[in-house]
């Protein structure tokens, strides 16, 4: 189904969310038509403030908002949900609108499989109407069903739509930037550097330009940890490391839109203020691992915000010559330390996943660790 059709069948006028590569058609529309900060279209940093984007936008108008998401970002749509959204709390209409990654009987990514197999019985168990979209599923059909969920909104429901694979099409957007440095040039200038810490890299492109990095160094991964899910707490997971295990020297390798998820972890970190954490950030300032739509990054100074919230190193690097200076500097730093990477939007076309499990990478970095 072509996305205007689908937008034109469903009737909303506000679009908020977080890019996902199954809505990708849909995002590539919006971007199109309203970019990404608009008061018709919000990229936002997590699915919540999607949520609550939504709810505000109820309140000054009184339609019906629509909410776009990955179904792993229902986790942090639960609490505006059940909280703000729900019939018996302020009585908020919202549609949402659902990539449905680890739909069952399809193959997918580890960390996607039991959210696929729960996203419609969890749904049905927070009150929310739920159409499953596929491939089938003509523009008529959408424009019936949520004919028949108008007395739902009405009454301060919720409905949603679960998008499988390949449902919505849309000409792909292509996305750019002006940096030169290749995020896995970057990564593979930072394995030349340091030694041998322990690394936990962010969820998408990041760990798997790890891996492979690692193989073609002819390295193991027992040093690493691939965060494949839970976007944006990657920092989070570095910090429990570094403050238990303070002998080892730790780096996470962050990126804009997992860092803007949950920025709060910043914060924690700074508090607690380990010196033998090294948070990087790799910022190419776009959702690039589900198709590259642009994330608030370009707006946020994130030296100076890590600065006011105690980290005391801190570092930049738009080219691998700075890259390399930068590394050089916070190798001898015994302090908190950050360092921000600009980097281009792209990948290799034949970048590949991990081939070990989760599990397996677990246990090897709890060996090391432990051992």
């Amino acid at each position: 189904m072509n996305v205007n059709d689908f937008i034109s069948a469903l009737g909303t006028e506000f679009y908020a969310g977080v890019p996902d590569s199954k809505l990708r058609p849909l995002v590539d529309c919006l971007m199109d038509m309203y970019g990404a900060n608009s008061p018709t279209h919000m990229i936002a940093a997590n699915e919540g403030n999607a949520a609550a984007l939504a709810a505000g936008y109820h309140l000054a108008t009184g339609k019906t908002p629509l909410v776009y998401l990955q179904n792993s970002g229902l986790g942090n749509i639960v609490n505006p949900l059940l909280s703000l959204l729900h019939e018996e709390v302020y009585g908020i209409p919202c549609i949402f609108v659902i990539g449905w990654r680890g739909e069952p009987d399809l193959h997918d990514e580890p960390q996607h499989l039991v959210q696929g197999r729960l996203s419609l019985p969890l749904l049905e168990t927070m009150g929310v109407h739920t159409m499953v979209l596929t491939q089938e599923t003509t523009p008529a059909d959408v424009a019936q069903w949520i004919e028949k969920q108008r007395t739902h909104l009405a009454a301060g429901g919720q409905c949603a739509l679960l998008v499988c694979d390949g449902a919505l099409t849309y000409p792909k957007r292509k996305y750019t930037n002006d940096f030169p440095l290749r995020r896995e040039e970057a990564i593979a200038t930072i394995l030349a550097a340091a030694g041998d810490p322990i690394i936990v890299a962010t969820t998408g492109k990041t760990g798997r330009e790890l891996f492979e990095l690692r193989e073609a160094r002819g390295e193991d991964h027992a040093h690493d940890f691939l965060t494949v899910g839970s976007m944006g707490h990657a920092a989070a997971i570095a910090l429990g490391i570094a403050l238990h295990r303070p002998e080892w020297r730790v780096i996470v390798l962050d990126g804009d839109g997992a860092a803007l998820m949950h920025m709060g972890a910043m914060a924690t970190i700074g508090a607690a203020a380990p010196t033998n954490l090294v948070h990087i950030l790799l910022n190419n300032e776009a959702h690039e691992s589900v198709g590259g739509a642009p994330t608030a990054a370009h707006s946020v100074n994130f030296p100076a915000i890590a600065a006011a919230l105690g980290y005391q190193a801190i570092q930049t690097a738009d080219t691998k010559d700075d890259l390399t200076c930068a590394l050089a500097e916070l190798q001898t730093a015994d302090v908190l330390s950050f360092l921000e990477i600009r980097t281009a939007i792209g990948s290799r076309a034949d970048l590949g996943r991990p081939t070990t499990t989760p599990h397996e990478n677990k246990e090897a970095l709890m060996q090391t660790l432990q051992g």
